[in-house]
């Protein structure tokens, strides 16, 4: 109401003299909005009102307004790089999440790395049902040092590899899964049977401090 009185007075002027007195008061708010100019004429005066007005319905508004609809377009569309929010893991996400190498096409080793193929999907989906995302997790943190997915993906991306007999000197089959964090790489022993697979998997999950290798 105070602006309003002072800018009545500006437009009530009918002289030059009159419109630098009234004008006085409102030089710190002119400066401000960026509409101070030369009073020399009754059209100078119209103008300085409709300065005013303009600064203050429109201009005065239009950078809040602007942050708000970028906010808003922001809100609208989740762009993930500013509103990342991890996904509950499923089953079939962490499938996915990780590429199995197998060897050659033909060879011992890949006939043996077949059979171990479904006891690792069979897994994840019992871990999916028996505890939900937390088990889920733990397998993520297991091969790669994460528990959730980053919103820029793994480097490099997870894999699953197997554990081979006379592999890393070992001169018995391997009984319990490996990882090493630092290549987001799980490494499954070949057991013969999905029970003794789950068994070995589940005591190496309960029984893993840090990262690396277990």
């Amino acid at each position: 109401m105070d602006l309003l009185e002072k800018v009545k007075k500006v437009s009530e002027s009918t002289t030059t003299e009159d419109l630098e007195k009234v004008k006085a008061p409102l030089l710190d708010y002119l400066a401000s909005a960026g509409c101070l100019r030369p009073l020399r004429s009754m059209r100078d005066r119209d103008l300085l009102v409709q300065d005013i007005v303009m600064f203050q319905v429109i201009h005065r508004f239009q950078e809040p307004f602007q942050r708000y609809s970028v906010i808003l377009t922001i809100n609208q569309h989740r762009l993930p790089l500013f509103c990342y929010e991890p996904s509950t893991l499923t089953a079939d996400q962490l499938d996915d999440l990780f590429t199995i190498r197998l060897s050659p096409e033909g060879s011992n080793k890949r006939v043996v790395e077949e059979v171990v193929i479904p006891f690792w999907r069979d897994y994840l989906q019992d871990a999916e049902e028996e505890e939900g995302p937390s088990k889920l997790q733990k397998i993520l943190a297991f091969a790669t040092g994460a528990s959730v997915v980053p919103p820029i993906g793994f480097s490099p991306s997870p894999s699953v590899e197997f554990i081979h007999k006379g592999d890393d000197d070992f001169s018995s089959i391997p009984l319990f899964p490996m990882a090493n964090t630092c290549v987001n790489c799980i490494r499954l022993p070949l057991h013969a049977s999905y029970q003794l697979f789950k068994e070995k998997f589940d005591f190496a999950l309960g029984n893993t401090y840090g990262f690396v290798r277990a």
